[in-house]
């Protein structure tokens, strides 16, 4: 059977050290590119010649998403010059697919709330999504697609960074690339290796520990997504985490994008959620599933046996609010 035709998008990232740059065509991502998140210059001309493969496609679009309004602000502007065709911020012009339950007045990160849109969109089940880049964090969606929030903490480089800097004899340590996990014996036999195994498994059992306290509270054990850039380093050999996906926020802007601007191409999915996958898979040729060790497979029901009293009515169709601010977390949910 041929898939149906999915409108090209050009998803662009701005991240706390990184400008990301990703072509959709289907559910992967077609060519990725990464600049220094300064280099608007360069982001521009990069985008410009990979927005050259979609741009006769009369239905492709260009979305940015940004921890950064300055950076996004400029960069849009400049895009919309460069490319003379409209570009949508998220969520300032297309809301991120995901249903809320969080504080009043809280504005989660939109990576965050792009990671947990596109672990959802493809799983269809409670999940803890763990991003580990400049910041380390843990966010849970439950059963029915709903955003909760979770935990933020340094990532490894901010930590090494506050260890020398509020310490007289702790030394710089710093990386060209990906962190490096520590090798040879568990305990580190000089300065610089006690510190890397200090925040390696610092981070490690940082998440372990979230991860329990969401499965307790939640009632049922939750599938573990890693991302970022440090989530390959921190979690290869970690049997908590289920799947390493590194691109997970640029995937959730081409899902967004596709909610957005074809929202009656959708069929019904589960909790009367737009089926959003499409040809989107969470399983990239690099990256290989693990076996389950204590966490529930892809297809464990244990994710559904929701041993919680939070009924909630699925809130995709109330674009970003969800289930609202100041959610109670009681409204009434038929399991059948």
């Amino acid at each position: 059977m041929q898939k149906p035709h999915q409108p090209p998008v050009l998803a662009i990232q701005v991240g706390n050290t990184r400008i990301k740059i990703a072509v959709f065509r289907d559910g992967d991502p077609e060519e990725t590119a990464f600049l220094a998140k300064d280099d608007v210059a360069g982001a521009v001309e990069k985008a410009a010649a990979m927005y050259e493969s979609i741009g006769a496609d009369a239905e492709a679009s260009v979305v940015v998403a940004s921890v950064h309004p300055k950076i996004s602000t400029t960069l849009s502007g400049a895009l919309r010059d460069q490319l003379a065709c409209e570009v949508y911020e998220i969520p300032t012009d297309m809301p991120v697919p995901i249903g809320l339950c969080l504080a009043p007045g809280a504005k989660p990160g939109v990576d965050r709330l792009l990671n947990a849109a596109a672990a959802w969109d493809k799983l269809r089940q409670a999940c803890v999504i763990v991003d580990a880049g400049t910041c380390i964090t843990v966010d849970f969606v439950d059963g029915e697609g709903v955003f909760h929030g979770g935990a933020i903490a340094p990532g490894l480089r901010m930590q090494l960074k506050a260890l020398h800097e509020h310490t007289a004899a702790l030394p710089v340590i710093e990386f060209d690339g990906a962190f490096d996990a520590p090798a040879g014996t568990a305990w580190g036999a000089d300065t610089r290796e006690a510190m890397l195994r200090g925040v390696y498994h610092g981070a490690r059992g940082l998440v372990w520990r979230l991860v329990e306290k969401y499965a307790e509270e939640y009632g049922a054990f939750p599938v573990v997504i890693a991302t970022g850039g440090d989530s390959a380093s921190l979690f290869a050999d970690d049997e908590l985490v289920t799947q390493i996906v590194p691109d997970l926020v640029l995937r959730g802007m081409a899902i967004a994008a596709r909610h957005a601007l074809e929202p009656d191409a959708t069929d019904a999915g589960p909790s009367g959620a737009s089926d959003l996958r499409g040809g989107f898979s969470l399983l990239p040729s690099q990256t290989e599933p693990k076996s389950a060790g204590r966490m529930s497979t892809l297809g464990d029901d244990r994710a559904h046996d929701h041993g919680h009293d939070h009924g909630h009515e699925h809130g995709h169709d109330q674009g970003p609010g969800g289930c609202g601010d100041g959610c109670g977390c009681g409204h009434e949910h038929d399991d059948d």
